[in-house]
């Protein structure tokens, strides 16, 4: 027995020895490397000018976190800093700091992850890094869950952590930026010390800035990250929602956006997060800006189509004064509305996107950006900026002017902004690309514009429930919806609208002709006579259009009309035919031979080759130039007198006639004697190879003519041309076209 206990006491030594051994062995293996640098929170202690900074951090119960593992870049402000933040405060020493204050600036001097100086300027991109490309990173701070009063009512409430309608991800505490300014990022961006001052007029950019602050020493290796000293000291920055909310310059601005654009959503994640949290029981709203709107205010994320998007870029809002924008209620938004609430959503959504800008717009490159309208901003900064401020998630700057937006201060306005016009407000808005055309203030145009009440007395309107266009003929009752209605629709309002770069509409007191549309999208021609105008429909149903009234616009004029300036459904060989029935007329020679031609169809007027909606020209011979084709042996007839067959028998014949007409029929353009159409025009004659005919065009304002292929020179007859068919001009000329082979 006694060797049996002697036997397992010498076990258990041996087992204690090899343990020691192995404990050795483990501990050299994982012991911490000589040499190593302390971690953030010794460093800053050991170098003995942080002891205020050190101080809050064992405030804000932050000791441990910085005196551990861990991967940090400390924005450190040193006790030089605190002193003046103590003067600027009116406190004594940091005793007067509380806890909660000393998180605040603690955490948001602490960024995720360790960055030298040389990687703070490049941006973390999902492919990589992109050097010089970043000028922020996010913080540890976040504002977390705030109780405050909505209509009278208390909620707990927190912000949007995305934009849009996906606005709130569980798990992302929405942490604020910090922004810092270097040589590198400054050089690659073509920036200055101009941009830097803009924001803090008052501080040195040193080339190395951490917002107001200069980094005294940068690159502070830490065994858990990287110290940079700064000379300032940075409570968490206000995004630009918290920053209208907290100045009374700009509560017009913000009311417009609280009481029209922004809701209040329950949001159970959020709600059960705050439970465990805070032990409470109350719901969780998040605040939520309208998705239209390009960003929310009060989204410390950016864009987010990448985790780090918003170390390189950040939001801008323009602002105006309250005194400004009041007088632009006033006078522009109000000029036909009782109030405020009366005003359709979309104005007050474009209204605010023609202050957005998604992206950093730095006060030397203001040039380069384009507002939420696609617009350049408008504001001048050496005069119009009035208060300049670099936020947790963007620029802001305060303006004693409007953004002059082209919605606003155009034609287009005078259908926008008056309830008595939503029918062609709606269809200008909606894809068309009407609204732009007209609304761009760097164009003079004039629009031609109808009420509600025209419309739907014309049969067109739109039914909101199926959300579609619908027309009923007011002649024979025939209903048309969607695509077809809108397509109709559309076209009557683009003939009034009219490219007028020299205010050619100002005075309709005379007569002439002008074609709507401007020179990318070219319309159909209009006529005006005596202050009353006309388009083809209007001619073929024998009305005109009245003025009843009108408006100036920066970019022209919008006169209020009685009707629509109507396209003809007419087809363009009844037109002629029109033309020719009338006494002494010198369209009637060029008709007989047409009615009578295999190429046109007598119960319908049709023209084979010729289709409604599709734009041609109409070159036709006077009497006198029949005759002498006839003469020349280019039509059937007697070639001593001249005398024409209308009817020949011959199959050649026929053709003869048949291609003598198509060569005078241009096809895919539409020619006047304005200069907008010139050149070679396609004919609709084939040659014996089948290939295309062409006719060469000179126009300019009170000439026309026409050469073909022989160069034989063909002029108009002005008194007698520009009638108006369906997309069409048909003229009259003092000599026919030949074709030569």
């Amino acid at each position: 027995m006694m060797k049996k206990n002697h036997y397992y006491l010498f076990v258990l030594l041996f087992l204690a020895l090899l343990s020691s051994c192995s404990q050795d062995v483990f501990n050299e293996y994982y012991a911490r490397p000589e040499g190593l640098e302390d971690p953030i929170y010794q460093q800053l202690e050991a170098r003995g000018n942080f002891k205020n900074l050190t101080n809050l951090i064992d405030k804000a119960g932050y000791k441990n976190i910085l005196s551990k593992a861990g991967y940090w870049t400390m924005m450190a402000p040193n006790d030089e800093a605190f002193t003046s933040f103590f003067q600027e405060k009116g406190i004594t020493n940091v005793s007067n700091i509380d806890s909660l204050t000393a998180a605040k600036i603690v955490r948001y001097a602490l960024i995720y992850n360790a960055f030298r100086l040389e990687r703070l300027s490049d941006y973390q991109s999902p492919i990589g890094w992109e050097v010089d490309n970043a000028f922020r990173r996010r913080t540890a701070f976040y504002d977390g869950f705030q109780t405050k009063i909505i209509n009278g009512v208390s909620k707990v409430i927190v912000g949007s952590n995305r934009n849009g309608t996906n606005y709130y991800i569980n798990g992302d505490n929405n942490n604020k930026y910090i922004s810092y300014f270097t040589n590198e990022y400054f050089a690659a961006q073509n920036l200055s010390n101009h941009d830097y001052n803009f924001f803090y007029p008052n501080a040195n950019y040193s080339g190395f800035n951490v917002l107001n602050g200069s980094v005294k020493e940068a690159d502070i290796i830490a065994e858990n990250g990287v110290i940079h000293e700064v000379q300032k000291v940075s409570l968490p920055l206000l995004n630009i929602d918290q920053y209208l909310e907290s100045n009374s310059k700009y509560t017009l601005f913000r009311s417009l956006l609280e009481d029209h654009l922004v809701n209040y959503y329950f949001n159970q994640d959020a709600t059960t997060t705050y439970h465990n949290f805070s032990k409470k029981s109350d719901n969780v709203y998040v605040k939520v800006y309208d998705p239209e709107l390009s960003f929310s205010l009060n989204n410390e994320n950016f864009i987010k189509q990448s985790d780090n998007d918003g170390q390189s870029d950040a939001y801008t809002l323009f602002v105006p004064e309250n005194t400004v924008l009041q007088q632009f209620i006033t006078t522009v938004l109000l000029k036909n509305y009782t109030a405020l609430e009366k005003l359709p959503k979309y104005v007050f959504v474009d209204l605010i996107k023609a202050h957005m800008v998604p992206n950093a717009v730095w006060p030397s490159k203001v040039g380069s950006y384009n507002n939420e309208l696609k617009e350049n901003i408008r504001f001048n900064f050496n005069t119009d900026i009035t208060d300049a401020k670099i936020l947790s998630n963007g620029f802001f700057y305060g303006t004693n002017k409007i953004q002059k937006s082209n919605l606003f201060f155009s034609v287009y306005t005078s259908a926008y902004l008056d309830p008595k016009f939503t029918l062609t407000t709606r269809i200008l808005n909606d894809g068309s690309g009407y609204r732009e055309m007209i609304s761009n203030i760097n164009q003079k145009f004039t629009l031609f514009l109808p009420s509600d009440t025209v419309l739907r007395g014309l049969g067109y309107d739109y039914d909101i429930n199926r959300s579609e266009w619908n027309y009923t003929s007011p002649v024979n009752n025939v209903k048309v919806a969607g695509s077809i209605a809108r397509s109709r629709l559309l076209r009557v309002l683009y003939n009034g609208i009219i490219l007028t770069p020299n205010g050619e509409l100002n005075n309709l007191s005379g007569s002439g002709i002008i074609r709507s549309g401007d020179d990318v999208l070219p319309g159909e021609y209009i006529k005006w006579k005596n202050n009353k105008v006309f388009a083809a429909g209007n001619e073929f149903a024998g009305n005109t259009v009245n003025i009843i009234g009108f408006e100036d616009q920066q970019n022209g004029r919008t006169y209020y009309v009685d009707k629509l300036l109507e396209f003809s459904e007419q087809v363009q060989g009844l037109k002629i035919k029109s033309l020719a029935a009338v006494p002494g007329s010198e369209y009637a020679s060029f008709y007989s031979y047409l009615s009578n031609s295999s190429i046109y169809e007598a119960a319908t007027g049709k023209i084979q080759g010729v289709e409604l909606g599709t734009s041609y020209t109409f070159v036709i011979p006077n009497n006198a130039a029949i005759t002498q084709a006839v003469r020349d042996g280019k039509l059937p007839g007697n070639t001593t007198t001249g005398v024409p067959n209308f009817n020949p028998s011959l199959q050649g014949q026929k053709d003869m006639v048949a291609d003598f007409i198509r060569y005078h029929i241009l096809a895919t353009r539409t020619a006047s004697d304005d200069g907008n159409v010139y050149g070679q025009l396609e004919t609709l004659r084939r040659n014996d190879l089948g290939e295309k005919t062409y006719i060469q065009i000179t126009s300019a304002p009170g000439i026309l003519t026409f050469k073909d292929s022989a160069n034989r020179i063909t002029n108009y007859i002005p008194s007698m041309s520009n009638n108006l068919a369906d997309r069409s001009l048909i003229h009259l000329v003092d000599n026919y076209l030949l074709y030569a082979q």
